[in-house]
């Protein structure tokens, strides 16, 4: 495998833009994404019951099996917005496809933003115009952009991997910033592939990879209406059908988890008002299951994210969220340790506090990244989850989110 810079145009054959439409007041608010050719394709979706049009529309275009473009707009989540919703959520998907002469069956729709207010159809059918005309190749930045909420900055990651004697390329762009939580989050991620891949493949592989990518966030708790990770595979790059439990599926796999991996990185790191980076390593636990129930419980807790917040190495915070997760461990045999650019600190031992310097500890926590291993010593179960801490600006940023 080899990281490249790019996103989701580095593949073969795919097209995209990014402008504003006048659904947010200034930046862009509309992409496009389109493949050359029909592609393959694998999706997972909220699991909230609560599910915006656009999800709904998208489970049918899953289950198809095939599509040619995906259209998103942000600062409108077309959430909550009852049959109008799906209507509008089904004549957008219309427009594109009347523009790339192909079907409607064929076109995913995303959006994402406010809950509960109808679409600006006007705006939403001008901007599907403009966006046609505009796809590029090199368009994937400005897309990367204008599907971004609260987000800081755009998202995008890409890797290169030879399947035989070809060069396949993964890409993807994902947007996330609030509303993160395990088990999808808000949070809309697009990813771009040229390899040949068969459905049933592609769509094994990307639950696998989401379990460990995407749902080993956390932000604030809150799953959101809209969640959706959409794959595009059109078979351009000309390899032989990448299949399962072979050489070439486990080196296709590792690039497709660095791509979504990295991109789950990136949203944890915008977590709304963030100011820290955390990332929870569970070792040695009974099994990868009770590790990952472990480690999510842990950067899911608001008390543990408002002690980082502070700098307070307050393990008891981490053992109790861990004692609380539902997974099996005794906590009589965990170690536990603090870890950043400015060094390591050890807490725990065996389930006993251990002396430890404070202002050692503040020195620590006080980075942007912080690491903290919980090691249960019972196996060799392991997961890892990332965070953030909590701060004054989620609850600013959020209790003025609709103005």
């Amino acid at each position: 495998m080899e990281i490249i810079n790019g996103g989701v145009t580095s593949a073969i054959g795919y097209k995209a833009a990014g402008m504003h439409a006048g659904l947010k007041k200034a930046k862009k608010d509309m992409a496009l994404l389109v493949s050359e050719q029909e592609a393959v394709t694998a999706a997972v979706f909220t699991t909230n019951k609560v599910k915006a049009a656009p999800v709904i529309w998208d489970q049918g275009i899953a289950r198809n099996g095939c599509a040619k473009a995906v259209v998103i707009n942000s600062g409108n989540a077309n959430a909550c917005t009852g049959k109008q919703g799906l209507v509008d959520a089904e004549e957008t998907a219309e427009e594109v496809a009347k523009l790339l002469s192909t079907e409607k069956s064929k076109v995913y729709v995303a959006s994402t933003g406010v809950i509960g207010v109808p679409l600006d159809m006007p705006r939403i059918k001008a901007g599907v115009a403009a966006l046609s005309s505009l796809v590029s190749q090199s368009g994937g930045s400005d897309a990367a952009e204008a599907i971004c909420t609260t987000d800081t900055f755009r998202k995008e990651a890409a890797a290169t991997v030879m399947i035989g004697n070809k060069l396949v390329t993964i890409g993807g762009m994902a947007k996330g910033s609030g509303m993160i939580h395990p088990n999808m989050a808000t949070m809309l991620a697009f990813i771009t592939t040229d390899a040949v891949i068969g459905k049933e493949t592609l769509q094994q592989l990307l639950g696998y990879t989401v379990e460990e990518t995407f749902n080993m966030i956390s932000v604030d708790g809150d799953t959101s209406t809209n969640d959706s990770c959409i794959v595009l595979a059109n078979g351009m790059a000309g390899n032989e059908e990448i299949l399962s439990g072979t050489e070439e599926y486990e080196a296709f796999a590792e690039a497709f988890h660095y791509v979504l991996g990295t991109l789950a990185k990136l949203i944890t790191r915008d977590g709304e008002g963030a100011g820290r980076f955390i990332e929870m390593n569970v070792i040695n636990a009974l099994s990868d299951k009770d590790a990952k129930v472990l480690a999510r419980s842990v950067i899911s807790s608001s008390l543990v994210k408002a002690a980082f917040f502070g700098s307070d190495a307050n393990w008891g915070r981490i053992l109790c969220a861990m004692g609380y997760s539902g997974a099996d461990f005794d906590p009589s045999l965990v170690d536990l340790s603090f870890s950043s650019a400015k060094g390591t600190i050890e807490t725990v031992k065996g389930g006993e506090p251990l002396p430890f310097s404070e202002e050692k500890a503040k020195e620590i926590l006080l980075e942007k990244e912080i690491s903290v291993t919980a090691d249960c010593h019972q196996g060799v179960g392991k997961a890892t989850a990332w965070g953030c801490d909590l701060t004054y600006d989620y609850v600013r940023i959020n209790g003025d989110y609709r103005s």
